[in-house]
C-alpha cells in the first residue's frame, strides 16, 4: 500500500492504518481483463457486498455532459441501497448516445447476475477516452472473470483494474475505534488528470462494515466530499464521469447512531480517508512534482472561492510551483483577475509564512530563503482579502512538461 504523508492531513487518534490492506468486512472485490486496454492490463472491476441490508450514498459529476454510467445510476439505481459496483477503465462511455446507455445497462445486468442481486442495486462506472463506443465483445467475459477473482483482500486488484494514467496506488484500509466498538473503512480511488472540483473528477469507492442508516451515510459522504474532493484541482477540467460511492455492509454489528460520539468519530475517520485520497490525486497530477495549498480568507464566500480557484488553476502559478519559483506576482495577477474593478485592491500574500505583499504592495524579504522554501514537495500560499469574512482552501498540482506530454499523446 502506497505510503502517505502530508502536513495538511493528519489521521485522527481513533484511526489505525492496516498496512496489509484488505476490504472492510462483508465486501469482496476483483479485477480482470476485458480487452478494452490495448496493453491487456486489467480493465474491468467488480465489488460486491455479501450483507443483505447494505446501505449506501453517492455523489456524481455536475457536468452538463454526463457519461452514460452516470445517467444510468441516477435513473435506474437505488442509490441508498447499493450492493455491488462494476467499473471499467480505458473507455469513459461518454458522448456515446443511446448505444452508450444500452452498454451501461448490459454491464449492470451482467454484474447483477454475477453478484446475485437485483439490477437496481448495482452501480456502474467507467473511465477513459471520451466519444468512443465501449467494446462490449469482451465485457461480459471480463465481468465473469472478475467474479471468479472476488476476494476480501481483492482491493489492490480492483484498483489496478480501474486505473488509467495513475502513477501510483490510491487505496487505504483503516481500523476505527468507536465508543461502540471497532469498525473498518477501506477505499479505492483513481484520478490524475481532468481534475476540478464540481464535485470532483475521479472515481472513489468507500466501504465500511459499520451499521449506518442510509440518511447517516448520505450526510457523512456529502460533508466529507465537500472537504476533500471539492477542494482539489489538477488542471481545472471537469470530468463527464466522476463518481464517489460509500457502501456500508453492517457486518461488524457496530451501530453508528445519528448525532452520537460514534457518528462524530466515524465522520472524522471518513473525512481523513477522503482528504488523504484527494491529496494523493493532486500529488499524482499526471507528471506533477509538487503540491500546493492556497488558503484565502476575508471578503465573502463567492469572492474567496473565486480567488482560490483563480490561483489554483493559473498556468503561471502552477508553472512557478513546478520550477520552485517564488514569483508572487503571478499570485497577485490571479487575485486581480478574480476580483475585477477600478482598484487598487488592498490584499496580502504569504508564501510559506513569508509576508511578500501587504495591502497590494511588495514587502522586502529574503528571496534566497523563500526560494529554498518553495522547492519542497508541499508549498503553501495564503491570501488575505479586505474584511473578516470567510475562508477556503484548494489543493492543486504544478504544471509540468510531463503533464503536457501525457495529454498531447493520450489517444495516440
Amino acid at each position: 500500500m502506497s505510503a502517505f504523508s502530508s502536513r495538511w492531513v493528519e489521521p485522527p487518534a481513533c484511526v489505525t492504518e492496516l498496512p496489509e490492506g484488505g476490504l472492510a468486512n462483508g465486501f469482496r472485490a476483483g479485477g480482470a481483463a476485458a480487452g478494452i486496454k490495448p496493453s491487456g492490463d486489467p480493465d474491468v472491476a467488480l465489488l460486491v457486498c455479501s450483507e443483505p441490508d447494505a446501505v449506501s450514498a453517492a455523489r456524481f459529476t455536475r457536468s452538463g455532459a454526463p457519461a452514460a454510467p452516470v445517467v444510468l445510476c441516477r435513473s435506474r439505481c437505488r442509490l441508498d441501497a447499493l450492493a455491488a459496483v462494476v467499473v471499467n477503465s480505458g473507455n469513459a462511455n461518454a458522448a456515446t448516445g443511446a448505444r452508450g446507455l444500452e452498454d451501461a445497462a448490459r454491464m449492470q445486468g451482467a454484474a447483477a447476475m454475477a453478484a446475485g442481486v437485483s439490477e437496481d442495486r448495482v452501480a456502474v462506472a467507467s473511465t477513459g477516452v471520451i466519444g468512443v463506443p465501449l467494446p462490449m465483445h469482451g465485457m461480459m467475459k471480463g465481468i465473469l472473470a472478475a467474479r471468479g477473482k472476488l476476494a476480501p483482500d481483492g482491493d489492490r486488484d480492483f484498483w489496478r483494474a480501474i486505473a488509467t494514467t495513475d502513477a501510483f496506488e490510491k487505496l487505504l484500509s483503516l481500523e476505527v475505534a468507536l465508543p461502540a466498538g471497532i469498525v473498518r473503512i477501506s477505499a479505492q480511488a483513481k484520478g490524475a488528470g481532468m481534475i476540478q472540483p464540481g464535485f470532483a473528477t475521479l472515481l472513489c469507492f468507500v466501504q465500511t462494515d459499520a451499521v449506518l442508516a442510509a440518511e447517516t451515510a448520505e450526510l457523512l459522504l456529502g460533508v466529507c466530499v465537500k472537504r476533500s474532493f471539492e477542494r482539489i484541482s489538477v488542471d481545472g477540467q471537469l470530468s463527464t464521469n466522476d463518481a464517489a460511492l460509500l457502501m456500508a455492509s453492517g457486518a461488524s454489528g457496530v451501530i453508528v447512531e445519528p448525532e452520537s460520539d460514534d457518528e462524530l468519530r466515524f465522520g472524522e475517520a471518513l473525512d481523513y480517508a477522503l482528504r488523504r485520497l484527494a491529496l494523493q490525486i493532486v500529488g499524482d497530477g499526471e507528471g506533477a512534482a509538487r503540491t500546493g495549498r492556497v488558503h484565502v480568507h476575508g471578503g465573502h464566500e463567492q469572492t474567496v472561492e473565486r480567488v482560490a480557484r483563480a490561483i489554483a488553476n493559473s498556468p503561471l502559478v502552477k508553472a512557478a510551483l513546478n520550477g520552485g519559483d517564488p514569483n508572487w506576482g503571478r499570485i497577485a495577477q490571479a487575485v486581480g483577475a478574480a476580483i475585477p474593478g477600478p482598484g487598487p485592491l488592498p490584499f496580502d500574500i504569504w508564501i510559506e509564512g513569508v509576508h511578500v505583499c501587504a495591502g497590494g504592495v511588495a514587502v522586502p524579504h529574503d528571496v534566497a530563503e523563500l526560494t529554498a522554501a518553495v522547492s519542497r514537495d508541499e508549498v503553501e500560499y495564503v491570501v488575505g482579502l479586505p474584511g473578516e469574512g470567510v475562508e477556503t482552501e484548494v489543493f492543486f498540482s504544478d504544471l509540468s512538461h510531463e503533464y503536457v506530454r501525457i495529454n498531447a499523446e493520450y489517444t495516440t
